[in-house]
């Protein structure tokens, strides 16, 4: 199922954006965040792997959403510059920030995306994977949207961002359960 990104496109007209995306009732807002948990039977530690892999690995587990991600600066690690060309044909640019190995943490910030030209400057994403108290592993994503101007995300841009998100978490999971001698 390939990712849903319908409601971050401009539209020549905006309003299908500014519909969905904005609340112009609302106090405006600069940053808006949110946090998707999903817990998982691998471990913490090949959770990490994988996701400290994701550029080689999403590709391969949905083609239909992920055409290539390529590194075009750095060699994916900290500081490194990664491209994506999604299904759609649309674009983004990310910086890994961060990758802490001894506590399962990754953090990396989309600078250029397509998909929010003129709705958000930013995103920063803080992935963290933790031992699960029976077994497993809970997968915790943070995501930080610094919005351009009084621009507010809708509860329905939201909601489908954290389903997408889960959506793709457990793709990845099921590769890895497919293939645990790469874990």
């Amino acid at each position: 199922m390939p990712i849903n990104t319908t409601i971050f496109h401009r539209t020549k007209s905006h309003s299908f954006v500014q519909h969905i995306f904005f609340h112009k009732k609302l106090i405006p807002i600069m940053e808006v965040s949110m946090e998707v948990e999903v817990a998982s039977s691998l471990s913490s530690e090949k959770l990490f792997k994988l996701y400290n892999n994701y550029h080689t690995i999403a590709p391969k587990v949905d083609p239909q959403s992920f055409k290539s991600i390529t590194v075009i600066q750095g060699d994916g690690g900290v500081g490194s510059i990664i491209s994506t060309v999604y299904g759609d044909g649309s674009t983004s640019k990310h910086t890994v920030d961060a990758i802490d190995t001894s506590n399962h943490l990754i953090s990396y910030t989309y600078f250029e995306a397509d998909v929010f030209k003129g709705i958000i400057e930013k995103t920063t994403h803080h992935i963290k994977f933790s031992p699960s108290p029976n077994g497993g592993a809970i997968y915790k994503r943070t995501v930080i949207f610094k919005c351009i101007g009084d621009a507010k995300l809708s509860d329905e841009a939201m909601n489908i961002s954290k389903e997408t998100i889960k959506n793709i978490f457990k793709r990845m999971e099921s590769y890895a359960i497919a293939h645990p001698e790469d874990f």
